[in-house]
């Protein structure tokens, strides 16, 4: 409902949700992305450099140049923690992504090793994590969720909502639709358009459609689930995963991410309709072969964990990950790869 404007009654009914019980989070800013989120931060804040992570989307670097920031990149350690010769000058700020959901442990490490107040959390991945006591916590919604766009700031910075509301939310639910209504190819492309659409990161507010749908969702339920399938999924491809990171402190994550050396597993799936996502392919242009970068690149499966999926759909997908390839291909220790 538009400002200054009394509420319809009567005339076609709009979409049908659940009752919206589902407050957002507590004090959070609202934004039609987290990219956009991150510009507003920048914006206020107006930090000489800032400190990104090699292994991150280009899409998160776009503000620092939009704003004419000075961005120095850091490598990851194998624990994916952000490597010791990093450090920070008084007015520098830092961002570490917290991966998969799976890197609360890390985050701990770097409260105490630098100055809260210098640290930006990406929880783009990390949804059902807690905001940090540091400068900002960022969120992306529709990374969990069914949602046309949206992004969440949590900062003491003094950072307002935008007002000029985001006016697309309606044009990017086409492939949302689709995916009911059709089949997950058919709505690829609208999807591809979708994401191009949020590539401006200038500040807007979130729009009110996407805030009712994400008022209406069960973020406790869903997040039960995710955890029920990622341990499910752990419980059966622990011996052959590679991964170095601690499994047993999950929170809601996003993925199970699945490390293999060699290829084709990806390809292999892919043609049994089991869509792998891959974080990220512009990283390659950044990072020297056999980084540890490189190999997340490469060697990273982020397997589907999540609330749509029941087990004997995951059963599937482990019987085609083990029917994929040899035990003695897979990468056991990440710090064993240089």
């Amino acid at each position: 409902m538009r400002n200054g404007m009394s509420k319809a009654i009567g005339g076609y009914f709009e979409l049908e949700l659940p009752v919206a019980v589902y407050p957002l989070p507590q004090h959070a800013i609202r934004f039609q992305s987290a990219r956009a989120a991150f510009h507003a931060l920048l914006n206020v804040g107006q930090p000489p450099r800032v400190w990104m992570p090699k292994y991150i989307c280009d899409a998160m670097l776009a503000p620092l140049h939009a704003l004419g920031i000075e961005i120095i990149f850091y490598d990851l350690d194998q624990r994916l923690g952000v490597v010791e010769s990093v450090t920070l000058a008084p007015q520098d700020w830092l961002l570490y992504v917290n991966y998969f959901g799976l890197c609360g442990e890390q985050e701990g490490q770097l409260l105490k090793r630098f100055n809260p107040s210098q640290l930006i959390m990406d929880h783009s991945q990390a949804f059902f994590a807690s905001p940090q006591n540091c400068l900002a916590t960022i969120y992306s919604p529709r990374k969990f969720f069914g949602l046309p766009d949206g992004g969440l700031l949590h900062t003491d910075l003094n950072v307002s909502e935008p007002e000029q509301l985001d006016s697309e939310s309606v044009g990017r639910c086409t492939h949302l639709l689709q995916r009911l209504d059709t089949t997950a190819e058919d709505g690829y492309a609208d999807f591809q358009r979708a994401e191009e659409s949020l590539n401006d990161t200038l500040p807007r507010r979130m729009s009110s459609l996407s805030k009712r749908l994400l008022a209406s969702i069960d973020d406790e339920t869903i997040k039960h689930r995710r955890n029920t399938n990622f341990n499910f999924l752990h419980q059966r491809l622990q011996r052959l995963n590679g991964f170095d990171v601690d499994f047993t402190k999950i929170d809601g994550p996003l993925c199970y991410p699945f490390f293999i050396q060699g290829h084709g597993l990806r390809e292999r799936l892919i043609a049994e309709r089991i869509f792998i996502a891959a974080y990220w392919p512009e990283v390659m242009a950044r990072v020297k072969v056999n980084s540890i970068e490189y190999l997340m690149v490469n060697n990273c499966l982020p397997l589907p964990c999540d609330q749509r999926y029941s087990t004997s759909d995951l059963i599937r997908m482990v019987h085609l990950v083990e029917g994929g390839f040899s035990e003695a291909s897979v990468m056991h220790d990440v710090n064993g790869i240089n």
